[in-house]
């Protein structure tokens, strides 16, 4: 075993095959010695979203070619890794169950430790692959199935100020992009069309933006998105809609943010705060430089994962083993996949929604 603990990570929850290696390092930013992601938009861009079976049966043939390239590229032999690391939970269980049995055989052939990963934690913690942050930090999860506001307070130690009642950020960003003809995966897009766009064309609902603490909606914006659409008869108008639905949610974000700072003040009193965005749509340029406005103005340092580092990815997987494995916190080769695995198991879940609540 390495005098300094590399983990191999893996990451399977929904369509990305990722694995990466990474290296405790001294300063105590790691060093990534590979992070292969191989997604699947090909495979799922005719049916305009993510079909759970075909995403599996892809995790199945890819994942095996993935982890030996990962390894070639890390130049690290199989006896130098410390900990199998894979998530477990949230995802498609039939995805999840792929790579974390994959894992677990890893795991059991070298006889090393296995580590369970939250796919959430390894988002909250991303930023750690390159900068070094001290708990506790608010954190900004916004990504194609999560939209929350945490308080991250050490690893495993969460506690949510505010969550999403209905969809996803990233989800009313795809949805938005297929009823403007923008082929799958087009939450990405809308930025491109937005800078082409008239931002102040449409006046767009902005749900409970003065009320529910820092929880989030969009549900009321999309059906607004599908109205305006049914009319729309240029490729300008088209632009418009894009540039008015950015900034609506960059508006949402702004209002929401200053809640989220305001609560997360009360449970950390003190001085040096520091807010993590994190998720897919972090990636955002525009939703990053107001979040970056609105955190400056309130003396929060904002903190950003590298734009390679905020898609789902096996380096920030690998970076949470990290941190149990120096804290001895193993797991069963017998750990289930977990599909609505929460971060803050104290938040209350909310009958038929699927969505957990404060």
């Amino acid at each position: 075993m390495s005098e300094k603990p590399i983990i191999l990570g893996i990451e399977t929850s929904c369509d990305e095959t990722a694995i990466s290696l990474i290296e405790d390092n001294e300063t105590g930013i790691p060093k990534i010695l590979s992070n292969i992601v191989s997604s699947q938009f090909d495979v799922h861009k005719e049916f305009g979203g993510v079909v759970p079976e075909l995403a599996a049966r892809s995790h199945v043939e890819k994942i095996d070619l993935i982890a030996k390239k990962a390894i070639k590229e890390s130049g690290i032999e199989l006896n130098k890794i410390s900990a199998i690391a894979a998530t477990y939970g949230p995802g498609l269980i039939v995805c999840l169950s792929v790579g974390l049995s994959f894992g677990k055989g890893l795991a059991s052939t070298l006889k090393i430790p296995f580590i369970g990963v939250n796919h959430l934690e390894g988002h909250a913690l991303s930023p750690k692959l390159h900068d070094k942050i001290d708990y506790p930090y608010l954190l900004l999860l916004i990504s194609g199935g999560h939209s929350q506001y945490l308080s991250v307070n050490g690893l495993g130690n969460y506690k949510r100020l505010g969550t999403t009642i209905d969809d996803a950020l990233g989800e009313a960003f795809d949805k938005t992009a297929k009823m403007l003809g923008i082929d799958f995966p087009g939450g990405p897009k809308i930025e491109e069309f937005a800078k082409k766009g008239n931002a102040e064309k449409y006046d767009l609902p902005k749900p409970i933006i003065n009320k529910g603490g820092c929880n989030l909606s969009f549900a009321g914006l999309k059906t607004a998105i599908l109205r305006i659409v049914k009319n729309i008869k240029s490729e300008q108008e088209k632009y418009d809609l894009a540039a008015s639905f950015q900034k609506t949610i960059e508006d949402i974000l702004f209002v929401k943010t200053k809640v989220a700072f305001d609560e997360f003040i009360k449970l950390n009193p003190g001085k040096n705060y520091k807010f993590v965005v994190a998720g897919g749509v972090a990636a955002n340029k525009e939703i990053r430089k107001k979040l970056i406005e609105v955190s400056l103005f309130h003396n929060f340092k904002p903190i950003f994962p590298d734009l390679k580092l905020c898609g789902d990815n096996a380096a920030m997987i690998a970076m949470v083993g990290l941190e149990k494995f120096k804290k001895k916190q193993f797991d069963s080769l017998e750990l289930p996949a977990s599909p609505r695995l929460p971060l803050d198991e104290n938040a209350q879940f909310l009958k038929g929604s699927g969505l957990i609540l404060d």
